[in-house]
């Protein structure tokens, strides 16, 4: 029989409280806790190695991988939830957590997620992410688009050929006047630009149908308070778009490219769009490079719910 005191000093550990909050839930492998919880392997498998040793999860199995699940008695689960009040993180991990349950039942996100894992890998002549994206901008039909942290505006030109405005909104007065000169040398009159912080971007509330944030995301000194806005200025049924970094560990993009955050997780990504009141979230790693530091592309998608 267990050790109950023993099993209570495990659980003074915020770590495995955590853990033992998720396999409760559900029955999770060791990847899939390091997506909800942003931890590493090894922490991660030490901690499931104690409690299934002390008898609070047991694992088994199932093909590559050993999936576990909470063994812990009643009593002991009612002491867990007591305790996980007390650590804010517990919060964040149902979010992740549902995020990856829904992600578990989008059957054909496996497909897309191997069709961008092998695209570029066999030459096409005249295939490129490029041409794709700027054919799939052509049949857009937002009226009212808005480019967060637009830069000298590359993507909102792109835009501007479809959409009935177009507003380019950045930080820097320079990049906001060479895009409002190129724009003006384009015939592009539905393009405006604005001096402003994708925190707080001078837009009115509600005036939207598209917001995009394109590598943009991970300068932001508040990245929650950057969705929240976007938020504030779609309509509703409104769309965010969300691209940037997958979370990576190459801590040299600070300096080169004056990055404050290294990336984001998928769940790190769906957690703050659900957060800030998206649904019909969706997340996907759209790109992969191959020459080091092999960056690779996070894709987010939500929409702020019709009234």
């Amino acid at each position: 029989m267990p050790s109950t005191l023993k099993s209570l000093k495990l659980l003074s550990d915020p770590t495995r409280l955590r853990i033992l909050m998720l396999l409760g839930q559900e029955a999770l492998s060791v990847a899939e806790l390091q997506e909800v919880l942003g931890m590493g392997q090894s922490r991660i498998s030490t901690q499931l190695s104690q409690m299934k040793a002390a008898g609070l999860v047991a694992g088994e199995r199932s093909g590559k991988n050993n999936i576990y699940r909470g063994a812990a008695s009643t009593d002991l689960l009612d002491v867990v939830r007591m305790a996980a009040t007390e650590i804010p993180e517990v919060a964040d991990d149902e979010a992740a957590l549902r995020h990856l349950l829904r992600k578990r039942k989008d059957t054909a996100r496996a497909y897309f997620d191997e069709l961008a894992g092998r695209f570029g890998k066999d030459y096409v002549p005249g295939r490129s992410w490029k041409a794709l994206a700027e054919a799939l901008i052509k049949v857009l039909n937002y009226r009212v688009v808005a480019d967060l942290g637009a830069g000298e505006g590359a993507l909102a030109q792109l835009l501007a050929q479809r959409a009935d405005q177009v507003i380019a909104v950045d930080i820097s007065p320079k990049m906001v006047a060479f895009g409002q000169e190129l724009a003006r040398k384009n015939g592009l009159a539905n393009l405006e630009f604005r001096i402003g912080d994708i925190e707080d971007p001078p837009i009115e509330d509600a005036a939207l149908d598209l917001a995009v944030l394109s590598q943009a995301l991970h300068h932001a000194v508040r990245p929650q308070r950057a969705i929240a806005a976007a938020f504030r200025i779609l309509k509703p049924g409104g769309r965010l778009i969300v691209l940037d970094l997958l979370l990576h560990t190459y801590e040299d993009a600070r300096e080169l490219y004056a990055d404050r955050w290294l990336g984001f997780s998928e769940c790190d990504l769906a957690t703050m769009l659900e957060r800030a009141g998206f649904t019909g979230i969706e997340t996907v790693v759209a790109d992969r490079e191959s020459a080091a530091p092999r960056f690779q592309t996070l894709l987010g998608i939500g929409v702020r719910p019709p009234i």
